[in-house]
């Protein structure tokens, strides 16, 4: 091998945590934003020497072809979403995720950090997947518009526009988050409500139009739809704390904010996200699928 080629492919293999970064934020579980990677490194090996010669800066060629793997995954997604048991929520991320990389964007970007949020990530589920695509890419990894219109497959004003309206309602949340400080004491001042089973103090820390979503991904058994209002939301919580003995549960850092890490026998079996407004919980979001805690439970 020419100590060039042997250059190009250690810069190449060098661009996996960015690719999963870019994955992660458009797919919203890891499994996904792994399968992702892998095929754009299949499609880069796929091509001939002399294909690869010609792409003089690797990284926005993978960046690009990871985008386009991401739009066709989302377009799938949505099709399995259809058939999930219950509701699905993206895979909550642990403090020592890859994912939860310091942001180098301008500070008037959205930060990587931020973009990984829970509530973000929830929110980015309501969007196109080409919205979804040119948010991402543009207002988190500094992409042009030109570059995402070859993406997309459309012009890089349409792509402009896309990214626009998922930013108008992402800001309307943003102007809106609690600070991390309010947020760490309310979620204690949760549990502490939910460990001593006082329903009053319970409902005092809810927004009355509170919403609980339970992702179980058919594996455990869960609430199969959404449980709304703050005396509902307080009455299960309370139901499913009870019978909770042998659950070790602490207050650690999920998406970036203060959870609720649940474990049994040193195993995470749930991990709990927040959403916040006026100093009251808003949303509650609970992890109960297996298959989105392994990296909660790496050996």
């Amino acid at each position: 091998m020419h100590p060039e080629d042997d250059l190009t492919l250690t810069e190449v293999l060098g661009e996996r945590q960015h690719l999963l970064n870019v994955s992660f934020r458009m797919l919203g579980t890891a499994a996904d934003a792994e399968d992702a990677v892998q095929e754009t490194y299949v499609r880069w090996f796929r091509m001939s020497d002399d294909e690869r010669s010609l792409i003089r800066a690797p990284r926005g060629w993978l960046t690009r072809v990871v985008g386009n793997v991401c739009l066709d995954m989302l377009g799938s997604a949505r099709h399995r979403r259809e058939e999930y048991v219950g509701e699905w929520l993206p895979e909550p991320l642990s403090p020592d995720s890859p994912w939860e990389s310091p942001s180098e964007d301008p500070l008037d970007r959205l930060s990587e950090h931020e973009s990984i949020s829970m509530a973000l990530l929830v929110m980015l589920e309501s969007l196109t997947p080409a919205e979804r695509v040119a948010f991402i890419l543009h207002d988190v990894f500094a992409m042009p518009f030109d570059e995402i219109a070859d993406i997309v497959g459309r012009t890089s004003q349409a792509c402009r526009k896309l990214a626009s309206t998922a930013r108008r309602h992402i800001d309307e949340r943003r102007e809106q988050v609690t600070p991390v400080d309010q947020h760490d004491a309310i979620v204690r001042e949760f549990w502490t409500a939910c460990g001593s089973g006082d329903l009053t103090e319970l409902v005092r820390l809810l927004d009355p139009n509170v919403v609980t979503l339970v992702d179980g991904g058919g594996r455990v058994r869960a609430a199969l739809k959404p449980i709304r209002g703050a005396d509902n939301v307080s009455r299960f919580l309370l139901g499913v704390v009870g019978r909770q003995d042998a659950i070790e549960t602490r207050v650690e850092s999920v998406n970036g904010r203060s959870g609720l890490v649940f474990r049994h026998q040193g195993v995470v079996v749930t991990v709990a996200s927040f959403e916040m407004r006026a100093g009251l919980i808003t949303d509650l979001w609970l992890t109960l699928n297996p298959d989105k805690l392994r990296t909660w439970n790496k050996s």
